[in-house]
């Protein structure tokens, strides 16, 4: 019973900010990102810590990245609640596209698309957009430690037009059947790769990389696109779609897939670098450790 009270208050707490004119919406978010900046020490240090490493800057140049980020991410998780007023009719208003025709050359080669992303900007309103503009967007999510926080953001992907997978599940099977379908399989290539993953130079240090993204493309032969959502000036969002590209094969398995994730990491790390505001620096990117036997 109180694990439904939580998801009834997520849906009214959306339903009244749904009330809201967008710029209020965007006014309140900022506002609780401010206050959270303020109570997330252990948040505010990491990501203070990492983004002094990773973008070579000084302690207070990192501090004001790291407020930027932060009043980002509440107007981001207030954004959330406002996903329903989301149409393909009002979409423009929100959110700009650039380098559309990339992802729809892609997705007319038939053997799907491999879009690579990062969590940049509001990567669930990358998502949204995208299927509001026609395209047939599947992804795969890590489950939330709240189980109804997850039931409501999936409830919300799904009804913008976004297929949901959960990572490791059986539901893998559907992800690698939408790829054959010629779909559109989004991933969130910023994450630590934990044991499974490979170590490369990600920011000024070794990181352990997820290779789901250059697994899939090789054994489905299929396009990779990368795509990134950027904050813009004056309110709302730009989408920026990149070239398109196919995975480099070679006569050693693991080192093509070692190399095609090298490529894909050195492509998520030119966005954060470009805009740094807008990464989640506090996340525990590099919470694998590297040992030199690995190398």
């Amino acid at each position: 019973m109180f694990n439904n009270l939580q998801y009834r208050l997520l849906k009214g707490f959306s339903f009244i900010i749904c009330l809201l004119p967008y710029s209020l919406v965007v006014k309140f978010g900022r506002s609780l990102g401010y206050i959270y900046y303020l109570v997330a020490a252990r948040q505010r240090k990491r990501g203070i810590d990492q983004a002094m490493r990773g973008l070579k800057i000084s302690y207070e140049d990192a501090e004001k990245v790291i407020r930027r980020l932060f009043y980002n991410l509440g107007q981001m998780l207030v954004e959330v609640m406002y996903t329903p007023r989301l149409t393909p009719q009002k979409i423009k208003k929100y959110i700009s596209i650039d380098g559309l025709d990339n992802l729809k050359q892609a997705v007319a080669s038939g053997k799907g698309v491999v879009f690579l992303t990062a969590h940049i900007g509001n990567w669930e309103w990358l998502a949204a957009g995208l299927a509001l503009a026609g395209f047939p967007i599947t992804t795969i999510v890590k489950q939330q430690p709240n189980a109804q926080y997850s039931r409501f953001l999936n409830e919300y992907r799904e009804r913008m037009g976004v297929e949901v997978f959960s990572r490791g599940t059986t539901e893998m099977i559907k992800a690698a059947r939408a790829l054959k379908k010629g779909k559109v399989l989004g991933f969130l290539a910023d994450q630590d790769g934990g044991k499974d993953g490979v170590f490369i130079d990600f920011l000024g240090k070794k990181a352990s990389t997820p290779v789901g993204p250059a697994v899939f493309s090789e054994k489905f032969d299929s396009i990779i696109v990368p795509g990134f959502i950027f904050h813009r000036s004056k309110g709302g969002y730009r989408i920026v779609i990149e070239r398109p590209f196919s995975y480099e094969r070679h006569d050693d398995p693991k080192q093509a897939l070692y190399e095609n994730t090298a490529r894909m990491t050195k492509i998520v790390e030119a966005a954060i670098m470009e805009h740094p505001e807008d990464w989640l620096w506090f996340q525990k990117r590099w919470n694998t450790p590297y040992m030199e036997s690995q190398a």
